[in-house]
């Protein structure tokens, strides 16, 4: 096929010999199906800011470190620098996502690098080479979206554990090979400890992937990993090596209204009786 523009300088240097086919066009890149000497990997070709259709971005950026200060400014003041900044750091955001965590467990495609707007990574292939299937095309029994969903909740957890939540988990983010779940797409990644909406898109992602497999598995919707995750999360309790259960007890304590009113008007009372000695020493004095 007629190389892509994008992709045309990786040709010129090297990097790419062939691009076979479009995989697929997103709402954030198109991905294709290219030849790397005697390799087959994919070429995802991220779209610019003004194409994508990904429209809560700035909800993800929240929270992401630029360590030179001057590109950190012009990203703040929307200059055309900035703006140029901010898409090499939305891009490299997956690429660092990718590594950490196949380093933390979890299972995700090889990256091969970034380049001027182009990943080059891992074609996952399911056991007779073709390309692997999302997981909404999969059908499965319950057994075995018990297991796949009991493995996607690990995964969560070891993202977390590596201080970062997808943000856009769901079942067209997941591939499917012979060996089980592989986690993609992860431009958005966030940062678990600075981003203030980190917790709710833990649970989106929870949500979304228990739900899923509720179709075939309905007992699913009966867990509560999300909260169970979270809460470990918070008290520093959550580690690789934890088990999830997959319950969770909310906390059965009931303010107590009158004693949290009395709390109020002693303290009311007593800064009160301070001002009065105060007013009182004024005028002695």
């Amino acid at each position: 096929m007629k190389i892509p523009k994008r992709i045309q300088p990786l040709v010129d240097d090297g990097l790419v010999d062939e691009v076979i086919r479009q995989l697929m066009s997103g709402k954030e890149a198109s991905v294709y199906v290219v030849r790397c000497g005697n390799d087959i990997r994919c070429a995802k070709v991220y779209k610019e800011a003004d194409k994508r259709s990904f429209k809560q971005a700035v909800q993800y950026r929240e929270g992401r470190k630029v360590r030179n200060s001057r590109r950190a400014r012009a990203m703040e003041k929307g200059s055309k620098f900035g703006r140029e900044q901010q898409e090499q750091v939305w891009q490299s955001a997956e690429v660092d996502a990718l590594y950490t965590l196949a380093a933390a467990g979890v299972r995700v495609p090889q990256p091969y690098g970034c380049f001027d707007g182009v990943l080059l990574m891992e074609l996952v292939t399911d056991d007779e080479g073709l390309v692997a299937p999302r997981l909404n095309d999969v059908s499965m029994s319950a057994e075995q979206a018990r297991e796949d969903h009991a493995v996607v909740m690990e995964y969560v957890k070891r993202m977390l554990c590596a201080g970062l939540i997808h943000g856009d988990l769901s079942e067209f983010n997941v591939l499917v090979d012979e060996y089980g779940p592989v986690i993609i797409d992860l431009p958005q990644a966030v940062d678990a400890a600075a981003n203030n909406n980190a917790q709710w898109m833990l649970a989106r992602d929870v949500n979304n992937m228990t739900s899923y497999y509720a179709q075939y598995a309905p007992e699913l919707l009966d867990s509560q990993y999300a909260k169970e995750i979270w809460a470990l999360f918070e008290a520093g309790e959550l580690h690789p090596d934890v088990e999830l259960t997959g319950q969770f007890e909310e906390s059965t304590e009931v303010a107590d209204v009158d004693s949290v009113l009395e709390e109020i008007k002693a303290v009311f009372a007593e800064e009160q009786d301070r001002r009065e000695r105060l007013r009182e020493a004024e005028e002695l004095g």
